[in-house]
C-alpha cells in the first residue's frame, strides 16, 4: 500500500500506516480478504500531461486498456469512449492521441481513486439511457410536470459534482408530488427510481415506518438512509444517488398536535429526516420523493422547512388535458392494437374528448371495462367449456361508449345527484322563469370564456317550492362542464359542524382541481342550521360559506357557484347575500305561468284548464305538481295512469277538494 495521507505526516516517508478498527470504515477495500486499499487523490492535469507525452502519436481503440506508471504508482486505463473533431455524429471506435487531445478521467467505484482538478468533463451517467419516451414507460400526460422535475432534480446532477461544486449550488434532495388520487404520482417516482443508473429505490408506504416500539420508528427512518451514508463516506462526491419514495408520506408527516396518542412519534420522523437531510452531516447522494394526496394534512413547518429547504420543490400531478388523456388511452391501447384486437371504429381522440376529468386510473378502468364487454361476447353461460376463436375479439368503440356509463370519474359531474332535483323534467313556466333561466345560463357561458372573472356566484332565492333547486341542477346538467357538484344539508345529516366544513370545503378543493366547475349550494340556511326561534345558526359553516364565495381559484381555473335560499332576510342579515356576484328572485306562478304547465301537463280538459290555473295563482311549481299528483288518483283512486296517458282528465270538483287540503289559510 502506497500511503498518501496519513494523520501524521512523518509517517508517509516510511510508506507505512497504523489503522484502528474504527479507521477501517473509512478505507475502501477491495473485493478481496486483504485489508488494505489504495486512497489517493489524483490530479487529473498532472495525469493527462504525463499520459499524452507517453502516448503521443499513438493509437487507441474503444475498451483497449493500457498500463501506466505514474508518481510510483501503476495504474490501469481502459479507453472507453473515442471521439474525433468533425465525426461527432458517427460512432468512432479509435483516435490518435495528439497534444491537443483532450482526456477526461472516470476512476473505477471500487478503486478508491478520487479524480481532483478535472477542467474538462464528460456528462455524469446518472440515466441508464441516453434518451428515453414517457410513453415507453407508461407514462402519460405529465410531459410538462417530468419536464419541470428533470430541470429542477435532476439537471445539476448530470453535469459531474465538480460542476456544482464551482457553481455553488447544492443537488434538489427531494420533491413532494401531490395531487388527486388516480393521477400517476406513484408511477412516475416509480419509473424516474426505474431510469436512474444508482441504487434501486427504496419504496416505503408510509405506514410501514411506524412501530409499536419506542425507538424503532426513529430507528427505521434512519435505516433508510444507511446504504447513502455509507455510500458517501467512502465515495464522497462520486457516490451514486440513493432513491427513497415516500408513498402516503401524510400518514408519517402530519401535522404536529393533530394526534393525540401523546408519544410524539410523528414530530420525532420530521425532526430525524431533517437532521439526515439538513444536518450537520446532511447527505448530498439522496433524493427523497415524497407523495400524498391530502397535502393539507402534513405538517406546516415540514411543509415550510422540509419540502421548501431540504425536499425544495412541490409539483402537483394534476387532472390531464385531452391530450394527455390521449396519450394515456394510446398507452393501455397499444398491445391490443399491435395484436389486432382493436376495432378499426375505434376513436381515441374522441374518447379523449368524452372523458373530461378522467384520471389515468379511471381511464384504465375505462379500457378494462370496454375489454370486458369484447370478451364477455365471446363466452356463453349456457357452455364455459366451448372453443374460443381469438381472432374474433375485437373491442370496437361500443364497448368503450358503454364503458363510460360504468366508469365515473371521482371529479366529474355527479348527475345523478342533479337529475335527482329535477324528477318532473323541464316545463315552460313563463317569461319570468325563462329568463332567470337564460341569465343562469349566460354565466355558465361567461365562466367559460372569461379571463377576468374566474370566480362567478349567483344567489337563487324565493318561496320554498318555486324551481329554485331544479333551475340551478338543470344549468349545471346543460352546462356542460366537467365537474359538477351539489352541497345540501341531506348529504350532512349527524355530522358536526367542524365535519360539515370539512366536507364543503373538499368539494371546493376538489372544484379548484378542474378547468371548469360548478358548485350548487342547497337551501343554504339548512346548511347553516338556521332556526327562526331564537334565530339560531352556525357562525362556523357562515364564516366558512363566506370565505370560499370570495375565495378566487387557481390559475387558469373557473367556477361557478350557484346557490338557493328561501330565507333571503336571513342571509341578508348574515351578510352571506353580499358575498354572491348577482341575486335572481325566483317567483312563484301567476295564472298565466299555471296555465302553461297544466297544458303541457295535459290532464285537464280544454275547458277546465283556465278555472285550474286560475284556482293555482301564486302556487310555487313544487306545489302544484302535488295538487296534480293528487287529484289524478280520483275519488277512489287507481285513475293516475289513465289521466297521465290522455285517456281520462281530472274532474274540477276533485281538484277543488285536493287544492284545499294543501292550501294553508
Amino acid at each position: 500500500m502506497i500511503v498518501t495521507n496519513t494523520p501524521d505526516k512523518p509517517l508517509v516517508y516510511t510508506n507505512c500506516a497504523y489503522c484502528s478498527s474504527s479507521d477501517l470504515p473509512h478505507f475502501i477495500v477491495p473485493g478481496s480478504n486483504l485489508a488494505l486499499a489504495l486512497v489517493a487523490d489524483v490530479d487529473a492535469v498532472l495525469l493527462a500531461q504525463q499520459l499524452r507525452k507517453r502516448f503521443i502519436n499513438q493509437v487507441l481503440t474503444s475498451g483497449q486498456r493500457v498500463t501506466f506508471e505514474f508518481l510510483g504508482n501503476g495504474y490501469i486505463f481502459t479507453v472507453t469512449q473515442v471521439a474525433v473533431e468533425g465525426q461527432e455524429k458517427s460512432d468512432v471506435e479509435r483516435g490518435m492521441l495528439s497534444e491537443d487531445s483532450y482526456i477526461v478521467f472516470e476512476a473505477s467505484k471500487s478503486s478508491g481513486i478520487k479524480i481532483t482538478n478535472q477542467r474538462e468533463a464528460a456528462s455524469s451517467n446518472i440515466f441508464k439511457h441516453k434518451e428515453f419516451n414517457l410513453q415507453s414507460l407508461g407514462i402519460g400526460g405529465l410531459s410538462n410536470e417530468f419536464a419541470d422535475i428533470f430541470r429542477r432534480a435532476f439537471a445539476s446532477r448530470v453535469f459531474p459534482p465538480h460542476v456544482a461544486s464551482k457553481l455553488g449550488v447544492k443537488h434538489v434532495k427531494g420533491m413532494l408530488l401531490y395531487g388527486p388520487p388516480g393521477t400517476g404520482k406513484t408511477l412516475m417516482a416509480r419509473q424516474i427510481g426505474k431510469m436512474l443508473n444508482g441504487k434501486d429505490p427504496k419504496i416505503v408506504n408510509g405506514p410501514e415506518v411506524l412501530s409499536k416500539f419506542v425507538g424503532e420508528t426513529e430507528k427505521n427512518v434512519r435505516d433508510l438512509f444507511a446504504d447513502a451514508e455509507q455510500d458517501q463516506r467512502t465515495r464522497g462526491d462520486e457516490s451514486d444517488l440513493h432513491v427513497i419514495i415516500f408513498d402516503e408520506i401524510d400518514a408519517i408527516c402530519k401535522s404536529r398536535g393533530s394526534t393525540r396518542d401523546g408519544t410524539g412519534v410523528h414530530d420525532s420522523i420530521v425532526n430525524q429526516l431533517l437532521t439526515k437531510i439538513d444536518g450537520v452531516e446532511a447527505l448530498n447522494n439522496v433524493l427523497l420523493i415524497g407523495m400524498t394526496n391530502r397535502k393539507d394534512l402534513l405538517d406546516e413547518a415540514l411543509l415550510r422547512r422540509v419540502l421548501y429547504i431540504s425536499i425544495r420543490f412541490q409539483v402537483e400531478i394534476s387532472l390531464p388535458d385531452e391530450n394527455g388523456r390521449f396519450q394515456i388511452l394510446q398507452i393501455h391501447t397499444n398491445k391490443m392494437k399491435e395484436n389486432s384486437f382493436l376495432a378499426p371504429d375505434v376513436n381515441l381522440q374522441e374518447l379523449a374528448a368524452r372523458t373530461k376529468n378522467y384520471s389515468g386510473a379511471e381511464l384504465e378502468g375505462v379500457v378494462k371495462s370496454a375489454v370486458s364487454y369484447a370478451l364477455n361476447r365471446q363466452l356463453s353461460l349456457d357452455d364455459l367449456t366451448k372453443t374460443i376463436d381469438e381472432e374474433s375479439i375485437k373491442v370496437t368503440m361500443e364497448d368503450f361508449l358503454n364503458a363510460l356509463h360504468e366508469v365515473i370519474p371521482a371529479f366529474g359531474a355527479s348527475t345523478d345527484d342533479l337529475e335527482r332535483c329535477r324528477l318532473n323534467g323541464i316545463v315552460d313556466c313563463g317569461q319570468r322563469h325563462d329568463h332567470i333561466f337564460k341569465r343562469t345560463m349566460l354565466l355558465a357561458e361567461q365562466v367559460k370564456v372569461s379571463r377576468g372573472s374566474p370566480l362567478v356566484t349567483a344567489l337563487l332565492e324565493g318561496p320554498s317550492g318555486s324551481g329554485k333547486t331544479a333551475m340551478a341542477a338543470t344549468v349545471g346538467i346543460g352546462s356542460d362542464f366537467p365537474y359538477v357538484k351539489i352541497i345540501s344539508a341531506e348529504s350532512m345529516i349527524g355530522l358536526s359542524e367542524p365535519s360539515k366544513c370539512a366536507q364543503i370545503v373538499k368539494v371546493f378543493e376538489d372544484a379548484y382541481k378542474s378547468t371548469l366547475s360548478i358548485i350548487v349550494l342547497d337551501d343554504i340556511e339548512r346548511l347553516l342550521e338556521y332556526v327562526a326561534i331564537g334565530p339560531r345558526f352556525s357562525n362556523l359553516i357562515s364564516q366558512t360559506l363566506m370565505v370560499l364565495l370570495k375565495r378566487l381559484p387557481p390559475k387558469g381555473k373557473n367556477m361557478l357557484v350557484i346557490g338557493t335560499t328561501s330565507e333571503v332576510s336571513f342571509l341578508e342579515s348574515v351578510g352571506i347575500c353580499d358575498a354572491f356576484s348577482v341575486t335572481y328572485h325566483v317567483p312563484t306562478l301567476k295564472t298565466e305561468d299555471a296555465k302553461k304547465v297544466l297544458q303541457q301537463l295535459n290532464v285537464f280538459s280544454q275547458g277546465d284548464i283556465d278555472a285550474a290555473a286560475e284556482a293555482l295563482n301564486d302556487m310555487p311549481l313544487k306545489r302544484l305538481y302535488m295538487v296534480v299528483e293528487m287529484a289524478a288518483q280520483g275519488e277512489s283512486g287507481g285513475s293516475a295512469e289513465a289521466i297521465f296517458s290522455g285517456k281520462e282528465t281530472i274532474q274540477m270538483s276533485h281538484f277543488y277538494d285536493c287544492l284545499q287540503d294543501i292550501v294553508r289559510y
